[in-house]
């Protein structure tokens, strides 16, 4: 089973913050070290940043503002120091203990299609949705908020559209949290720990 989320699903959005914010902090500090982690959901967004690098939390405001495309949200940010003895660990080399070890893969070319199909399908739509295909019953279900299910038939009669019905999707029906969803980025990929949302060295 293959699945695919867009940029709005709430776990997504997540993702894009804490993304944002590192990026950020490349901007403000060479070689930074930084972890973050968001949840965010229900008019509420929590932020906890380890890092070398000081922010102004308005920057961070703009942020979440930005992606989640309102300013209706109460922002949390705690701020903390990575831990001593972590950080003395990683002076002068590249030591990442928590993310493993990663194996890339290439895309299958149903991988591929199911990407494709999410790519499409947001264009038309930019709203929260999900992409599945279900390769032993050889099944697409396409979960797709802000839009009519019979129009969504219509162009993929094949598939299984919307099973719960119509929806409206986003933060304000459901929480995400930052690595929930790396795995569907990641394809048949493997990692021997927990895929993060971390940088401690410039890729």
């Amino acid at each position: 089973m293959i699945e695919k989320v867009n940029p709005d699903h709430p776990d997504k959005i997540a993702d894009r913050i804490a993304g944002a914010i590192v990026d950020l902090g490349y901007k403000l500090q060479e070689n930074p070290k930084i972890a973050v982690e968001v949840l965010i959901g229900h008019g509420h967004c929590k932020i906890i940043i380890e890092s070398s690098v000081k922010y102004n939390e308005t920057d961070i405001f703009e942020i979440v503002y930005r992606i989640t495309r309102t300013n209706n949200i109460a922002i949390e940010i705690i701020a903390a120091k990575q831990d001593e003895y972590l950080a003395n660990n990683q002076k002068g080399k590249v030591r990442c203990g928590d993310n493993g070890i990663f194996k890339g893969m290439p895309l299958t070319e149903e991988q591929q299609q199911i990407s494709y199909l999410a790519h499409q399908i947001y264009n038309k739509y930019n709203s929260d949705g999900k992409y599945i295909l279900d390769m032993p019953k050889n099944k697409v279900i396409i979960c797709q908020s802000n839009a009519k299910t019979e129009e969504l038939k219509s162009i993929y009669p094949t598939a299984i559209i919307n099973p719960l019905g119509d929806w409206i999707g986003g933060t304000n029906v459901d929480t995400g949290a930052t690595n929930r969803k790396l795995g569907s980025d990641m394809g048949d990929s493997i990692t021997g720990g927990r895929t993060t949302r971390k940088r401690f060295v410039k890729s």
